[in-house]
């Protein structure tokens, strides 16, 4: 498989991809997250996506970019990233008990090919304590995670009813989805 630049900084999709043995290299450049309020839930995460990937092939022509971007909704409201300790308490006090949507949009930009998709993933929290809360933003301090957590860290195995869709999706990238769109593209 030739080699992709990921537009992402993202320890976890540098895992995913690495665990997948997708060759590529990093290459993440500063982009505006704001978008146009007609977007569906579904459609952001892909805009955001596309934004990235747009930002990174302007200095690499010619080559692979895959970008992706996860937000994660309850109710119909986007929870981003916590700001403090206290807002990632808050966040996961509003998730603890409840079903959660996590959607990632994804873009892959080859050459005349634009890919762009979402992958969701129903994400179901037992009721969790204000101790167990508490412990999980002191320790872990998730403060770079949409919705304040991540799955394959203590509170995933504790307090993580269910999951309905791609387990990796909620790690950051539906890896699955992403090796059978770039294994069309023939590489």
């Amino acid at each position: 498989m030739e080699k992709i630049i990921l537009a992402s900084q993202s320890p976890r999709r540098k895992q995913l991809l690495e665990m997948a043995e997708i060759p590529f290299e990093v290459c993440a450049a500063e982009t505006d997250e704001t978008f146009p309020d007609n977007l569906s839930l579904y459609e952001i995460p892909e805009y955001i996506a596309l934004q990235k990937a747009l930002a990174v092939q302007q200095n690499n022509p010619g080559k692979i970019i895959l970008a992706a971007d996860t937000i994660v909704t309850i109710h119909n409201k986007i929870i981003g990233k916590p700001t403090d300790s206290e807002d990632a308490i808050n966040i996961l006090s509003r998730l603890s008990g409840h079903t959660h949507l996590v959607i990632s949009g994804v873009v892959i930009l080859a050459a005349e090919h634009k890919i762009s998709f979402h992958e969701v993933t129903e994400v179901s929290f037992h009721e969790l304590t204000k101790d167990q809360i508490i412990h999980y933003v002191e320790k872990y301090k998730p403060f770079d995670k949409a919705g304040a957590y991540a799955i394959q860290e203590w509170i995933g195995a504790v307090g993580i009813g269910s999951i309905n869709g791609d387990y990796y999706n909620v790690v950051g990238l539906p890896v699955s989805k992403v090796v059978k769109e770039l294994q069309k593209l023939n590489l």
